[in-house]
């Protein structure tokens, strides 16, 4: 296992369009799952009268789950193909908990979209405020640049190829409008449901001749790994553990953490030595962009450390704006039920940080699919429209330019359960 390529792989899609249940599919397809495992799940599903979810089971592990039906946080599986192997993590597709999706999207490196081909269903979702579109867009802001698309429930639509052909055609006009190399996106008709055309060929639609979904993600690149450029390590919680201690965890975005550096966490401004270094619980040595670690550091306590702040090294330290200063972005507006005026202020989410944040200047409104600039100082700014914003944080947030650190340089704007914007950072001015 260790000689291959490691991809974190985000699953989205609208809610009830099969997501949980084709994960946990694959997982039983490619053995992940132990057969003691998966039995029990569908006894699990049988007692809350659910049989057939004992697939989403597998990742909707929290009893409040199980009883809705929804996923709601991100649950990280690990899953290997002939030449890869995987570490999922599945986002959640309902609107309220997209904020997951913004911190689960932010770390993929190749997304599954699936999409339910049931009549109506691969429409709504497709549809000016259908979720289908909102992840999509927030796939490729956050910089997903590898997508399968799984035209989902082929039980349901009997297999058909005039149906598939549909929803290909509606699915590949919002792609391409995003900015999705479609031409180079498998379209897979599948059923994780029947489990047809997961790893097996299906037999029931003879018309189709291309992969199978293990095929189609075993294919996936494996991008470059940032470990060149400085240190940052969002963290994600802090534990504290018997005998061990404080414990941050999070991912590593760029860079590389050794055991012995030392560091600073922003912005608390805590110095510290990291004393070791654990990843699916076992010790290593260093980590490396894509890794999700856990990791003790000497005399660290749970104040200077928690969800949203970040590790770097103290030569080179994680930027953070203050309240005093503002950071410059490019947005586009995927929903507001008005328009967003300066004074606005809603949550941000960057990385793992939640901060809320001013809209203090509307400084440019841009063509969506040229970037020229349509409007100076536009009074307010609608659905569909991108622009040049200017923000202020609440309090300190850490964030960097996107020309310079890209895995921190993206975030979304979050009000009323939805996402309203998604943007990149262009320039800092940190105030301090």
């Amino acid at each position: 296992m260790v000689d291959k390529q490691h991809l974190n792989l985000v699953i989205i899609g609208h809610i009830d369009h099969g997501k949980s249940t084709m994960m946990g599919a694959l997982l039983i397809e490619t053995g992940s799952v132990s057969d003691r495992e998966a039995r029990e799940l569908e006894k699990l599903a049988k007692e809350y009268d659910r049989e057939s979810w004992s697939y989403a089971f597998v990742f909707d592990r929290l009893k409040e789950e199980r009883q809705r039906g929804i996923t709601i946080d991100l649950a990280f599986r690990k899953f290997e193909t002939p030449n890869r192997y995987f570490t999922i993590i599945d986002a959640p597709g309902h609107a309220d908990f997209v904020k997951n999706m913004i911190t689960g999207a932010s770390q993929a490196d190749a997304a599954i979209l699936v999409v339910s081909g049931k009549k109506g269903e691969m429409e709504v979702g497709i549809a000016a405020n259908g979720q289908t579109r909102e992840h999509a867009y927030l796939a490729q802001t956050l910089g997903v640049k590898q997508l399968v698309v799984a035209i989902n429930k082929a039980d349901v639509w009997d297999y058909k190829e005039d149906r598939f052909n549909e929803c290909v055609e509606g699915v590949s006009d919002l792609l391409s409008n995003i900015g999705f190399p479609v031409k180079k996106i498998p379209f897979i008709p599948t059923s994780g449901m029947a489990m047809e055309n997961l790893a097996k060929a299906s037999d029931k639609m003879p018309w189709y001749k291309g992969p199978t979904l293990i095929d189609a993600i075993d294919t996936f690149e494996i991008p470059k790994k940032p470990t060149d450029k400085p240190l940052r390590l969002p963290i994600q919680d802090c534990y504290s553990i018997k005998g061990t201690g404080v414990v941050p965890v999070g991912r590593v975005e760029t860079g590389v953490l050794k055991k012995g550096d030392k560091i600073i966490i922003m912005p608390t401004g805590f110095k510290g030595e990291i004393r070791s270094i654990e990843m699916h619980h076992e010790e290593i040595p260093q980590a490396e962009p894509g890794d999700n670690i856990g990791f003790s550091i000497r005399g660290i306590s749970m104040q200077d450390a928690g969800r949203g702040d970040c590790l770097g090294h103290p030569d080179n330290p994680p930027t953070v704006i203050t309240p005093k200063g503002k950071w410059t972005g490019q947005i586009i507006v995927i929903w507001h039920p008005t328009a967003i005026a300066q004074g606005y202020t809603p949550v941000v989410h960057a990385h793992t940080a939640q901060v809320a944040a001013k809209f203090t200047s509307l400084m440019k409104k841009l063509d969506q699919k040229t970037g020229a600039v349509i409007e100076d100082n536009p009074k307010f700014l609608k659905r569909n429209e991108a622009a040049i914003v200017e923000l202020a944080p609440i309090k300190k947030l850490c964030i960097e330019k996107y020309t310079e650190i890209p895995e921190m340089g993206r975030f979304a704007v979050r009000d009323m359960g939805r996402t309203v914007c998604v943007g990149i950072v262009k320039e800092i001015d940190t105030g301090a």
